[in-house]
């Protein structure tokens, strides 16, 4: 059975909601990568050339390319499921890339013809091991073109836990002003979409497939992520952008 238009427009948007839950302000991060982008590539003049790290559903690539009109955007993920929800929901964004960011030799996988002008991620790169991290920084330093950017939007809390208790609290309690709680949660939308007819087949792949886990990244600091930036070859690595402990780094090639 073929994935239509109509049901994974559904299942994005409820995609969408149940996000809100573990970005504090996702439409503001969203926006504010897109301006860094659109800074960075203003006087482009060839068809700018994106990549969208861990891009589930399309919901960045989605906004990249209603804000860039004439970017190529590459976008990879490792889910099946959401890559079908990407390629149907929003064909035209992207070309989608199924890889596992990380794993030796997975840059191949894109399929690029001229280096990139800037590479994007939101809540994904956390995934991998502190090996894997270090390794994939110092692969896109060397895709992207001198003074091209990697602009990273994840929980990055900082090297003090006091301050780290402040941050956790700051975005929760922003998170509940927003009523960012009141959808439902990542595991009932999981447990709802293992119903839908139209994503059997796609359910069934994700579940040959080995689960992600948590890499040893996601307790990395980010003074942390800063450092290995720098040693990646970023001449300037820092955030542009904060709310608790969600936060959008910028590294300049």
């Amino acid at each position: 059975m073929g994935l239509s238009l109509a049901t994974a427009e559904r299942w994005v948007q409820r995609w969408e909601h149940q996000q809100q839950r573990y970005a504090v302000d996702r439409e503001d991060r969203f926006t504010v990568i897109a301006d860094v982008v659109e800074h960075v590539t203003a006087n482009r003049a060839h068809p700018l050339l994106v990549a969208d790290l861990g891009c589930g559903p399309g919901s960045l690539a989605a906004r990249l390319a209603g804000r860039l009109r004439t970017a190529d955007i590459v976008a990879v993920d490792r889910d099946p499921l959401l890559l079908a929800l990407a390629r149907t929901r929003h064909a035209d964004a992207a070309r989608y890339v199924d890889a596992v960011i990380g794993e030796p030799g997975w840059t191949g996988a894109l399929g690029l013809d001229r280096p990139l002008d800037a590479v994007v991620s939101t809540t994904a790169l956390h995934y991998l091991s502190l090996d894997a991290l270090r390794r994939t920084y110092s692969e896109l330093a060397a895709l992207l073109r001198p003074g091209g950017v990697l602009v990273n939007g994840d929980h990055l809390p900082p090297d003090d836990p006091a301050l780290a208790e402040f941050t956790g609290r700051v975005g929760h309690r922003r998170a509940e002003r927003l009523h960012a709680y009141d959808p439902e949660d990542w595991a009932s939308w999981w447990t709802a979409v293992a119903e839908e007819p139209e994503l059997a087949d796609a359910l069934a792949e994700r579940r040959r497939r080995p689960p992600a886990g948590t890499g040893s990244a996601a307790r990395l600091s980010l003074s942390g992520h800063v450092r290995l930036l720098r040693q990646a070859g970023f001449a300037h690595a820092g955030p542009v952008w904060q709310c608790g402990d969600s936060h959008v780094v910028v590294a300049i090639r």
